[in-house]
């Protein structure tokens, strides 16, 4: 049954909502953006700062650098940037800004020790909250779910903003397309028939930043240079380019690059993950652009589907559902069937769905090398009329149940595992006298 008016419109909403541009790896930047936000509201350069933050978040900014900052790292760096140079009206850009005085005040703030980090227990797995004290006054903003849905704003302990959201309580997200309305059928039908005027803008975008990024990890030694490592030892047929190109971005992103991304399901990585191997194959094999831009549909349509199961943040690889997506275009690329782009992703999902996040760090590059390879795989198995079936581990016979089952796996199941990462990682259990 075709799609209604209403349909095309909730997919149109949600690509809208999630395909937005991002510099740097959106934790850090989310923290950048909450002190900027409670520096404005302060109305000076703070004294002291204090960052209390959700264990994933904590998780995914230890590892990485932030960019513009000089080579920083960690939560302090990014909060005392965002509270010295940031400016929010940029959003996930919010430090695009700076220039090399905002970087030396930023190094000698950071030396200084004027913020104090904080973990927060029994909060969304994406919450920060940026508090300042400066001449007796004190402001505080807290973001919650989403990396820039500021929650509420204080000032001088007056409430000056509360989102509807807060103040209704309301489960469902306010003024956002509906995710629990999308399917893998509606997913390809709306990428067969709508009108790409609607959302070309965005996806042209999406294109020429994240090859931009692709590109300067491959030129230059960035990372752990994963993307530049396949290149220079195995060879340059598609599949190979399609995991390096992919590979390459996160080498340059994760380390610092302050090339901008447009995200998928606010991650920068899995922007790149579903967009850099639908590009290669659409260069390889001479699709038009109007083709290319309708896989790139399914491919950011189907990640975001499934990680709506899992949730923002989580112990799941994100570079896995972003890499099903990828897989799942290149299915539909090659003319494949409902079955055999539902086969696409199940594959991926039976071979490589339980890699674990460990925090944002250089070797996200090596886990979306190994997610896209298997992802390629899955597509050449199920073109093939070969898949896993249903009944083998958490694999069901419609791929729509495969999903959830796997998002039960990453949110439910998986919980005490991203508990046990965070204490790993902040030194909080004595692992030799555990084993």
């Amino acid at each position: 049954m075709p799609l209604n008016s209403e349909a095309i419109q909730n997919f149109t909403m949600i690509l809208r909502e999630e395909l937005v541009a991002a510099m740097g790896c959106t934790e850090p930047i989310a923290i950048s953006y909450a002190a900027a936000r409670a520096r404005s509201e302060l109305g000076e350069l703070p004294e002291r700062i204090r960052i209390t933050c959700s264990g994933n978040i904590l998780k995914n900014v230890k590892g990485v650098t932030v960019p513009n900052s000089g080579g920083g790292k960690g939560i302090e760096t990014a909060a005392i940037l965002g509270a010295v140079a940031g400016n929010a009206d940029k959003m996930l850009e919010v430090i695009s800004e700076v220039d090399d005085r905002a970087r030396d005040i930023t190094r000698k703030l950071c030396e200084a020790g004027i913020c104090e980090v904080e973990l927060a227990e029994n909060v969304p797995n994406l919450y920060i909250r940026a508090e300042m004290w400066a001449n007796g006054h004190e402001a505080a903003v807290t973001v919650e779910e989403h990396h820039t849905d500021v929650t509420e704003i204080k000032k001088d302990g007056r409430i000056v903003f509360v989102s509807e959201k807060r103040m209704t309580s309301a489960k469902k997200e306010v003024q956002r397309g509906d995710r629990t309305r999308m399917t893998l059928k509606g997913i390809l039908e709306y990428a067969d028939t709508v009108d790409l005027t609607e959302v070309e803008d965005i996806l042209e975008k999406q294109v020429r930043f994240n090859t931009a990024i692709s590109q300067e990890g491959l030129d230059n030694p960035w990372g752990a240079r994963v993307g530049k490592t396949m290149l220079e030892n195995w060879s340059d047929d598609v599949k190979c380019c399609a995991c390096a190109r992919a590979a390459a971005g996160s080498d340059a992103r994760m380390s610092g690059c302050p090339l901008p991304v447009v995200i998928n399901s606010g991650s920068g990585n899995q922007g790149i993950t579903v967009t850099m191997p639908v590009v290669t194959y659409a260069e390889r094999w001479h699709l038009s652009t109007s083709k290319m831009y309708r896989c790139l549909i399914v491919s950011n349509l189907v990640s975001i589907y499934i990680k709506h199961y899992i949730g923002e943040l989580s112990a799941f690889c994100g570079a896995v559902s972003a890499a099903c997506g990828a897989g799942a275009a290149i299915t539909y690329m090659s003319g494949g069937t409902y079955e055999q782009i539902g086969g696409t992703i199940t594959n991926t999902l039976g071979n490589v769905g339980g890699i674990v996040c460990d925090g944002a760090k250089p070797s996200c590059a090596a886990k979306i090398a190994s997610s896209v390879h298997a992802a390629l795989l899955a597509h050449y198995m199920s073109i093939s009329q070969k898949e896993f079936h249903g009944g083998e581990g958490f694999v069901e016979s419609d791929v729509e149940k495969t999903i959830k089952n796997m998002g039960y796996i990453g949110k439910i199941g998986m919980k005490e595992t991203d508990r046990e990462i965070l204490n790993v990682m902040i030194d909080k259990v004595d692992v030799e006298s555990c084993l």
